[in-house]
């Protein structure tokens, strides 16, 4: 048994669990595919050792491969597609798509940023089949008169919507109240958290444990601030209605394991960066598939790596190009 940054004990990986890698192997699965799987709870995953990946039971293993559709129908319910294929799938325009996903009526499920630094949102193939077949009157026709007025006042659902999907995902592999606190306070900014979480030694822990929304391994100052600015709630009630989630999981965090007991207040050895950095010997924490290292807007040295983000990939180069849906 070894333990996590929350001081509860994690067992040691065996040979009962394999690696992603591995299990998206004989799944007959890509990597990126599988940790969309495990986000989207198709494939159950387990906490590995503290300084590695999750990892997938292989008991999981054979209950995936047992399902009548296996494995057609598991790679059907991780197919993604861009705005290009979804425009297609549902019969109407791209203008039509792109104005339907800023409305909110499918939320991607993930999203890269191209070589002209631009973002590009995945969705999930099922859930645009679903809306084509529960939604027609929205496909035809004029959209209703408050539908385009929203539209025409900058109305913009998708990273919003990415941004709870991916919360929900994160919190649903939380193994303890404090982790899932944590993962409800991973799109609050550093400023915002200070707010809500008033207490250091409560912020500090959270930090620690925080997991992050996005992969990258990009080192390009552009794509970090597109990064950190898709991480982060914008607008009040986004940002209000994420602290007061933020506020009930502190209170049952709190009930069931009070903080002073579970965890001794960090040193300042432990917490050398700023409040909420996660900095230090006993905050630093490999992410789980599907998440990602801290985005920060301060650069390393040495060249750039190139780096995968969600389901698509970006090139080395980098001009300018208006965004896409």
């Amino acid at each position: 048994m070894q333990k996590n940054t929350a001081g509860n004990r994690t067992p040691a990986p065996t040979a009962a669990e394999v690696t992603p890698r591995t299990a998206a192997r004989e799944l007959g699965l890509r990597p990126k595919e599988l940790e969309l799987a495990v986000q989207l709870g198709l494939v159950r995953s387990v906490p590995g050792a503290p300084s590695g990946p999750r990892r997938v039971p292989r008991a999981e293993l054979e209950r995936v491969r047992r399902t009548p559709d296996f494995p057609g129908g598991l790679r059907e319910r991780v197919r993604v597609m861009g705005a290009g294929e979804g425009a297609a799938l549902l019969d109407v325009s791209a203008s039509r798509f792109a104005r339907l996903a800023r409305l909110g009526c499918f939320t991607p499920v993930s999203f890269y940023v191209n070589r002209y630094r631009t973002v590009v949102w995945l969705y999930l193939a099922q859930e645009l089949r679903d809306f084509a077949e529960n939604d027609q009157a929205l496909r035809t026709g004029h959209l209703p008169e408050g539908l385009r007025a929203a539209l025409e006042a900058g109305m913009d659902e998708r990273a919003r919507g990415w941004r709870s999907r991916r919360v929900l995902q994160l919190t649903r592999h939380a193994a303890t109240p404090w982790e899932r606190a944590a993962a409800r306070a991973s799109v609050l900014s550093e400023a915002v958290l200070a707010q809500a979480v008033p207490e250091p030694d409560e912020r500090a822990r959270l930090s620690a444990l925080r997991p992050c929304l996005v992969e990258t391994r990009s080192e390009s100052e552009p794509t970090r601030r597109i990064l950190e600015k898709l991480s982060h709630a914008e607008g009040e009630d986004e940002i209000r209605w994420h602290r007061l989630v933020l506020d009930a999981e502190l209170e049952a965090a709190r009930a069931a394991e009070p903080f002073r007991a579970a965890f001794p207040a960090p040193s300042a050895r432990q917490i050398s960066g700023p409040a909420g950095s996660g900095a230090g010997p006993e905050g630093h924490r490999r992410p789980e598939p599907g998440t990602a290292r801290p985005v920060t807007t301060e650069g390393r040295r040495g060249r750039p790596r190139r780096r995968w983000l969600g389901l698509g990939r970006r090139s080395r180069k980098a001009t300018a190009r208006p965004a896409t849906g």
